[in-house]
């Protein structure tokens, strides 16, 4: 087990060294990955928020209820339209800002 040793780190460094450049297919596999967990845990949040089962989830979006967990886990990255279809259900908006 690694512990802190309380120094300031570069994680554009660390991750280039642990997963590859920017751009590269091993940093590319790790950003999809990463990306795959947080949006099984905004969908997660929100359903438990919500108060809904995945079952109740599945059927408001015409699914089934292991799709829905296996997007929870992030073993399954939903479509685009999907995601917009989940977070309708879950009586949430989207809205995109520039980062600028």
């Amino acid at each position: 087990m690694q512990t802190n040793d309380h120094k300031i780190r570069d994680y554009s460094a660390v991750l280039s060294a642990q997963y590859g450049a920017p751009g590269s297919p091993e940093r590319a596999k790790f950003d999809e990955e990463a990306y795959a967990f947080y949006t099984s845990q905004i969908i997660l949040d929100a359903r438990k928020k919500a108060q809904i089962t995945q079952e109740e989830l599945a059927k408001r979006i015409g699914a089934n209820k292991s799709y829905i967990s296996k997007i929870e886990k992030g073993v399954t990255i939903p479509s685009v339209a999907t995601f917009y279809r989940i977070m309708n259900a879950l009586g949430l908006t989207i809205e995109l800002t520039p980062t600028i």
